[in-house]
């Protein structure tokens, strides 16, 4: 975009002697960063030109030509010879922009905003305020805040580029080279930590726009690119992979970025990309780089619910985190001790919990999206794509977290309901057998998200959602699940 500024806005940006506000200099830095055009019109100068005081007038002359100058000054068609000096210069701005020679036009003055209301120019016509609010919805990033991993500027890395972990990227091109460029395009990461300093887990990314993934395929609009996804041997098992993909979807979703992408070898990264696809991920194309022939996986991650056209739980997989929630699916409220919950859930927040340290490192079933959850509950069937409200007991009493179920089946034998979970629950071998004595419900399900706020029992009770405290597993109406989530 270009960005016409008026002289009060260019004065206190050149004049050191004028206080500049914080809305001003956040404006300026985020229009520079990212490669919007500041331009000042030529009436600008007349303005300039008429301060007394020659050494501040021939400063910020000087100073001007930082910014970018109008080329052609057409003459205003709305000016006489009898328009004031102030209105004529004024006029000839506001012409400009109904010329289109810029995007926008960001000026304080309250007579030009009046005037470009009269002219039906004011959509385009801003405050310094308004304008730094449409660079922050535009391009200011939010950051992903999860357990176990940490967001980092990836020149932070740097100093760890020469140790063993990296080894397996040198192999295939010149990583260290690509590390550096990366670094100083102002690349993040998402890393886990095996120790203090020592790399467990680390991916590389980057917001791209309309970017060609492929030879006749741009995306449109804003996108994640996932550069590096690598875990180190001594991780596996840890569900960094997961933790990962969570802070994908969990930063695409913030930020509204519409798709998430990544390129590689596949033959080397056979199980990264079942990973990916068991999340939605679709081949859709080889990407030539470096010599050989990398493959891309994309997948789509619409702001808004696509229409559903597919069986719920398939729409989960492939629109993740959106998930049906029609009359056709049903919901159950799911009862939870805090100590499981705990492990599931580190990061909700709750007020029994946020004075306190959730997650032990030896647990890592809440780096997972999937998840397992047993119980003796009554309930003797539920569907792939059911949702799950999952209440948190004894000290918080209220709804917290939101699943949807992949597979809901009744066993008795321990040896089967641990072949069943695997490293997705959160139980002990002795506590699987000791439930193992009696038909055991085993759900496998995947975490969605938790709910903006927690939803205390006592207004589940006020609005007849529940009719008491949940003791085993509750399934409530279609009306009464739209009532939760529309509250």
């Amino acid at each position: 975009m270009r960005f016409l500024l008026d002289t009060n806005v260019l004065i206190p940006l050149e004049d050191s002697a004028i206080p500049l506000r914080d809305s001003l200099a956040n404006f300026v830095r985020l229009a520079t960063a990212n490669k919007h055009v500041l331009v000042y019109h030529p009436a600008s100068i007349d303005d300039i030109e008429e301060d007394k005081d020659e050494a501040r007038r021939s400063h910020t002359l000087q100073r001007l030509r930082q910014y970018t100058k109008l080329e052609h000054r057409p003459p205003c068609p709305w000016n006489t010879p009898g328009t004031k000096r102030n209105d004529a210069a004024d006029n000839e701005i506001l012409y400009a922009l109904s010329l289109h020679a810029a995007s926008a036009l960001v000026t304080e003055d309250r007579q030009i905003h009046e005037k470009a209301k009269a002219r039906r120019l004011l959509d385009r016509v801003f405050t310094i305020q308004t304008a730094e609010d449409l660079l922050l919805r535009l391009h200011e990033t939010v950051g992903v805040r999860l357990p176990n991993i940490e967001e980092v500027p990836l020149y932070q890395l740097t100093p760890l580029l020469t140790s063993s972990f990296f080894d397996s990227l040198r192999e295939s091109y010149e990583f260290d080279r690509w590390f550096r460029r990366k670094s100083e395009e102002g690349c993040r990461a998402w890393v886990h930590w095996e120790a203090q300093d020592r790399l467990g887990g680390i991916c590389i990314f980057q917001r791209q726009d309309h970017e060609r993934i492929a030879e006749g395929i741009t995306l449109e609009g804003a996108a994640l690119k996932l550069s590096t996804f690598k875990v180190g041997e001594s991780c596996r098992g840890r569900k960094v992979g997961e933790l990962f993909l969570k802070a994908a979807f969990k930063y695409a979703s913030a930020n509204r970025l519409q798709d998430i992408f990544i390129h590689g070898d596949e033959e080397r990264h056979y199980f990264l990309f079942e990973l990916l696809a068991d999340f939605g991920f679709k081949k859709v194309v080889h990407h030539p780089a470096g010599g050989r022939r990398d493959v891309v996986y994309l997948k789509h991650h619409p702001a808004n619910p696509p229409p559903a056209t597919v069986p719920p739980f398939e729409y989960l997989r492939s629109y993740f985190p959106h998930f049906r929630h029609d009359p056709s699916v049903s919901a159950y409220v799911v009862p939870i001790r805090p100590q499981y919950h705990d492990i599931l859930f580190p990061d909700f927040d709750g007020v029994s919990t946020r004075q306190r340290h959730l997650f032990q490192q030896e647990n890592f079933a809440g780096n997972a999206i999937k998840m397992a959850y047993l119980s003796k509950a009554q309930t003797k069937a539920m569907n792939p794509g059911d949702v799950l409200l999952f209440y948190r007991s004894v000290d918080e009493h209220a709804l917290t977290s939101i699943g949807v179920v992949e597979t809901y089946e009744t066993l008795a034998d321990a040896e089967a309901i641990v072949a069943r979970v695997k490293r997705r629950t959160v139980y002990s071998l002795p506590e699987i057998q000791k439930m193992a004595g009696q038909p055991t419900r085993v759900i496998l399900f995947r975490f969605v998200r938790h709910l903006s706020h927690a939803f205390p029992l006592k207004e589940l009770l006020a609005r007849r959602i529940l009719g008491g405290h949940p003791q085993s597993i509750t399934k409530i109406s279609h009306d009464k699940f739209e009532d939760i989530l529309r509250l």
